[in-house]
């Protein structure tokens, strides 16, 4: 079903230094979807049909109407993406996957009983988000006068990135990012999380030390995720990671580019031509952290500058999925 449903990926060119950029100008790239192959879309409408009952016996009891009506609404929308496909309607291929896709990680998250792995004891003790969350960040922009503030809608995947979006939630919880310069915009990301002062990330204050955390890559077919080296450092060079930069507005963790462990508030979001490869075929899948996708006002990424200014991020739902807050101790000290 996913290969039906994935948006199509870039190709990055050349091997990007993720760290802020500033005073470069970016250019609105081109945001148009590829045609999925009318084969691929049977073939997820079959996969839906004849694993129908074992998706539901997944469910427990109290969401299984929930369920039922979900993968009702999503053999619909397959009909209606078929229909888009033979039409060859480009313009309506991104909104119908963008739907289907959140009746996907709807039925998913029901599925889910607990969370289901342990993160290894060096990072048990940091923030960690177990689970999804969703955050709305509003940011004013200054060069366009028809929008001057938007609403981006993200949605975080601690299923997938539990430490990277646990330490993400917990920034936003103490307004980290709140009052913040957009720092890179360069038509190829948008970045942002150097703080003012000498140091690229966010001080602890606990430490007096710039908090880091370590490479997280979950890759499809294993049950937890691998921390501390790329893919092709591990030698998995045909791996594919769960989460991959395959959509426009996908958001991961900057690093230095010789330290894989050095992430720390540093965030950018992917801005891409999305019809030139395949996801995990381009030099960033497998070598930086994504831990979320903006779901809603994805577009206007492409109109923020260098200068705009985050208003504010706020959580919209999932808090109660961050365990270890280093926020409230923050607070209660």
């Amino acid at each position: 079903m996913a290969a039906a449903l994935a948006s199509p990926t870039c190709c990055c060119c050349r091997r990007p230094s993720l760290r802020p950029s500033a005073g470069r100008r970016g250019r609105r790239p081109v945001a148009r979807c590829a045609l999925p192959s009318s084969e691929n879309v049977r073939q997820a409408s079959r996969a839906l049909s004849n694993g129908r009952n074992l998706i539901l016996g997944g469910l427990a009891e109290s969401k299984r109407a929930n369920g039922e009506e979900l993968l009702d609404k999503l053999a619909v929308g397959l009909d209606e993406l078929q229909r888009i496909v033979e039409d060859r309607n480009r313009d309506a291929v991104a909104p119908k996957q963008k739907e289907l896709l959140q009746y996907v990680g709807t039925v998913e998250e029901d599925m889910v009983d607990g969370f289901p792995y342990e993160v290894p004891e060096e990072y048990s003790s940091m923030p960690l988000l177990k689970g999804r969350a969703t955050v709305d960040m509003k940011v004013k922009i200054k060069d366009n006068p028809n929008l001057e503030d938007c609403v981006f809608r993200i949605v975080l995947d601690g299923y997938n990135a539990p430490v990277t979006a646990g330490n993400f939630l917990d920034l936003v919880e103490r307004k980290f990012y709140d009052g913040m310069e957009i720092q890179r915009s360069d038509g190829f990301v948008v970045q942002t999380g150097d703080p003012e002062g000498p140091a690229e990330g966010f001080i602890d204050p606990s430490t007096g030390k710039v908090r880091t955390i370590p490479l997280e890559l979950m890759v499809n077919g294993d049950k937890a995720p691998v921390y501390g080296e790329t893919l092709e450092e591990l030698g998995r060079y045909k791996a594919q990671t769960k989460l991959p930069f395959n959509a426009f507005g996908t958001m991961a963790m900057a690093r230095d580019e010789f330290d894989d462990n050095s992430a720390s508030s540093q965030i950018f979001w992917l801005l891409k031509e999305s019809e030139l490869t395949p996801s995990n075929a381009n030099i960033l899948d497998g070598r930086y952290a994504v831990f979320g996708y903006v779901t809603d006002n994805e577009d206007y990424l492409a109109d923020l500058k260098v200068g705009d200014v985050i208003e504010s991020i706020q959580v919209v739902s999932g808090l109660d999925n961050l365990a270890n807050p280093s926020y409230k101790i923050s607070c209660e000290e």
